[in-house]
C-alpha cells in the first residue's frame, strides 16, 4: 500500500520546523457571523485553558477540572497543538509571569494570516497577544506558523553565537517603510524571523477560532485588554449587512467592557465609507475618545498597524488609501472604575 504524504507539514523529523504555505489555507473572505456553528468557547473566562496556546506562561488545568471542561464544549483542532517546552528569554525580556498574573492583553479581531501578531511579538516579548479569527483555515495556518517559528527559535537557541534581532532597529525600519513603496520589497516580518533570535521567541502569541461578535466576553474579564486591533475589517457594503460590521453600538459596548481604562482600539481600513461609519459610532459612544493624530504617529505600534497585515500590503501595492483612527477607553463617569 502506497504511503500517503501529508501536505504542507509544519515540522518533520528530517527537516525540522517548516513554515506553512498560504496556498494550502485559502478560504473565502466572507463568513456569516450569525450562523450557529460549533466553536470552542468557555462558559466564562476562568474556564479557558490558555496553556494550550501559551505553554510557557500557563500550567494545564488540573485533570479533573479539564475533564469537566472538556465535557462542556468541543475542542477546536487548531488549538490542540503539541506542548512546547519553556523557552529562554531574550534581551530586555523578563521571566514568565505566574499563572495568577499571566493574562492576554492584546487582541487582534479578525487577525487573518497573523502579520500583525508576528510583527509585534518581539517588541512586546512578555505581553500575551491573541489573534481571533472565525475562518478555520486561517486559524490553522497562523497557529502552525507560530509553532514553526517557535521551533526555529528553539533550534537557534541551541546554536552558540546566534545573532539577536535589535528591536529598536526593527522599529526604525518600519517607520522608514511608511514613506517607501512596497512593491518589490521583502519585509523582515513577511514570515517571521527564522535565522535570528527574537525576544520572547514567539511564545507570547497565539491564534484561536472564535466568533467575536458572539463570544468575546466568554474569554476576557472586565478591563483585561490594553490594546485591540480591528484592521481591514469586512466592509459589508450592502445596507442589510451593516448589522454584521465589527464596529457598531452593540459591539462597542462589549469592547468597552473587556478593555481597561486607557486601553486603545486601533482601526484601519481602505474603505472610506466603512471608515466614516466607524468614526460616527466611536464618536457617539461615551466610553471612547479619539486620540490626536500626532499622538498616534508617536505610538510605536502604528507603523505595524499600517504595514504588517496582508491586506495592508495589498492596499499599498495597489497604491490605495488607508484610513487610520485610534480611540482610547476612558473612565465611566457614572461608575467607580479604577484608572
Amino acid at each position: 500500500m502506497a504511503e500517503v504524504k501529508k501536505e504542507n507539514p509544519t515540522t518533520t523529523e528530517q527537516e525540522g520546523p517548516k513554515l506553512p504555505q498560504k496556498r494550502f489555507f485559502r478560504q473565502r473572505a466572507h463568513v456569516n457571523i450569525f450562523n450557529d456553528v460549533p466553536l470552542d468557547y468557555p462558559i466564562n473566562p476562568d474556564e479557558e485553558d490558555w496553556s494550550k496556546l501559551y505553554p510557557t506562561y500557563f500550567r494545564p488545568h488540573a485533570d479533573k477540572h479539564q475533564a469537566a471542561s472538556d465535557a462542556k464544549r468541543p475542542h477546536s483542532p487548531s488549538v490542540d497543538g503539541p506542548t512546547v517546552a519553556p523557552a529562554k528569554r531574550g534581551p530586555a525580556a523578563t521571566a514568565p509571569v505566574e499563572d495568577s498574573l499571566a493574562k492576554v492583553e492584546f487582541a487582534d479581531i479578525g487577525c487573518g494570516y497573523g502579520g500583525l501578531l508576528v510583527a509585534l511579538a518581539p517588541l512586546y516579548p512578555t505581553t500575551l497577544m491573541v489573534g481571533m479569527e472565525i475562518r478555520t483555515k486561517l486559524v490553522d495556518y497562523l497557529q502552525q506558523r507560530i509553532e514553526a517559528l517557535r521551533g526555529f527559535q528553539r533550534n537557534l537557541l541551541a546554536q552558540p553565537g546566534t545573532e539577536w534581532v535589535d528591536v529598536n532597529v526593527k522599529l526604525a525600519q518600519e517607520v522608514a517603510a511608511l514613506s517607501q513603496p512596497l512593491a518589490g520589497t521583502k519585509e523582515s516580518h513577511d514570515t517571521g524571523e527564522t535565522e535570528r533570535l527574537v525576544p520572547g521567541h514567539y511564545e507570547n502569541i497565539a491564534a484561536m477560532r472564535i466568533n467575536c461578535q458572539k463570544y468575546l466576553p466568554n474569554f476576557f474579564k472586565k478591563g483585561q485588554l490594553s490594546k485591540m486591533f480591528v484592521l481591514f475589517a469586512d466592509p459589508h457594503f450592502k445596507r442589510r449587512k451593516h448589522k454584521a460590521r465589527i464596529i457598531s453600538q452593540t459591539m462597542l459596548a462589549e469592547y468597552a467592557y473587556v478593555m481597561k481604562t486607557g486601553g486603545i482600539i486601533y482601526m484601519i481600513t481602505d474603505v472610506e465609507d466603512l471608515y466614516n461609519w466607524s468614526l460616527s459610532h466611536l464618536d457617539d459612544f461615551p466610553l471612547f475618545e479619539r486620540i490626536p493624530n500626532d499622538e498616534i504617529l508617536a505610538d510605536p505600534v502604528t507603523p505595524f498597524v499600517i504595514n504588517s497585515t496582508e491586506e495592508g500590503k495589498k492596499v499599498a501595492r495597489n497604491n490605495g488609501k488607508k484610513y487610520l483612527a485610534c480611540y482610547r477607553r476612558i473612565e465611566d463617569p457614572d461608575s467607580s472604575e479604577a484608572v
